[in-house]
């Protein structure tokens, strides 16, 4: 067994966790596709030939994804995130978060849900996802500027999205903003964002440009690496280091702008790896397992959800089973530099 360092505390909760890998890596996140629908076109997401949509009969239902989260909680998941596609497309959510906290309600610590989302529909949701429990909303936004956005996204809303964001603020929402860092894009970006950081007191994190899916967008040309925009970013402010301790844990490099409440963040999974410290699986809305963002290798938990014999019980032995072989996905991205991409699905239907 390969042991490697530990280098991040457990995201919500210091209580031990059933799912241990071969590389001695302690499992106790979830991130939970909902839908693979998405009402945005990202260029370093679904900037190919269009991937085609998962059949709505292979789409797992609520109670499915119920019978999942139930599943992993017994094992040490404490938290779930819940990811698309654009999760607030799919119906009745409301109802659906609503119905994890009465399943999980009797955990010995409560489970930690989370949203990620591209923040369109955002500004209608937020008092719902207040009043059901939801503490923070990752929103995903690449550009201040609505002809950049425009031409990132393929729509032009950048102003619903800033509307949702104000919305969560207003309910007590605490908001992560999440931007791809892509050379000509980014540095002229981070200024502003530093600025909305600043005056909302969030925390605003750049994630590596990834090269994901057969058609991706990447190339060396529009790759940025973390280092380039930190070094920008200390020129502009005074930042501060945090202890992964004291963010939560977790793969992103945290400062605290000019000893204030908000914070810039840097992910780095081209750069700097951090599979030591790697505590999260997948499962796409299909109901695929995926250990490693970068593996394409998929455990199929569909199946046993819906066969009469099998159910939760073959479905917890599945993840049992899948996590311990659980691999260094720097490792497959090594393996596969002289390669454009490193996945063969685009992010919106993996989950992100």
């Amino acid at each position: 067994m390969t042991t490697l360092p530990n280098t991040a505390v457990p995201n919500g909760t210091d209580l031990p966790s059933r799912l241990v890998d071969d590389h001695g890596r302690s499992i106790n996140y979830l991130r939970l596709s909902i839908t693979d629908r998405c009402n945005f076109r990202c260029k370093y997401c679904r900037g190919g030939p269009e991937t085609p949509l998962i059949p709505h009969a292979d789409v797992l239902r609520y109670e499915e994804m119920l019978d999942l989260i139930t599943v992993v909680s017994e094992l040490g998941v404490r938290k779930v995130r819940l990811t698309g596609g654009e999760p607030l497309l799919r119906r009745n959510l409301p109802w659906f978060l609503g119905a994890i906290r009465e399943r999980t309600a009797g955990l010995e610590s409560p489970l930690d849900v989370r949203i990620t989302t591209n923040g369109s529909r955002l500004a209608a949701m937020a008092g719902d996802l207040a009043r059901l429990g939801v503490q923070w909303v990752n929103v995903s936004l690449d550009s201040l500027n609505p002809q950049t956005f425009h031409e990132i996204t393929g729509v032009d809303c950048l102003g619903d999205v800033r509307r949702g964001i104000d919305a969560c603020l207003q309910h007590g929402i605490r908001i992560k903003v999440n931007a791809v860092a892509m050379a000509g894009v980014s540095e002229a970006e981070l200024p502003g964002f530093i600025d909305f950081a600043k005056a909302t007191g969030s925390e605003v994190r750049f994630i590596e440009f990834m090269p994901m899916g057969e058609n991706s967008q990447w190339s060396e040309a529009n790759y940025l690496p973390s280092r380039l925009l930190l070094d920008q970013a200390r020129e502009l402010v005074s930042l501060t280091a945090l202890d992964r301790k004291d963010t939560g844990g977790g793969p992103a490099k945290v400062f605290r702008i000019d000893d204030g409440p908000a914070r810039l963040g840097f992910i780095s999974p081209m750069s700097s790896h951090f599979c030591g410290s790697c505590n999260r699986l997948r499962i796409t809305s299909d109901g695929r397992l995926r250990t490693c963002l970068f593996s394409d290798k998929e455990y199929r938990l569909r199946p046993a959800l819906r066969h009469p014999a099998l159910g939760p019980a073959t479905v917890k032995h599945i993840i049992e089973m899948a996590q311990r072989g659980k691999p260094l996905g720097y490792e497959i991205l090594q393996a596969r530099q002289m390669q454009q991409s490193v996945a063969r699905k685009q992010m919106s239907a993996i989950g992100g």
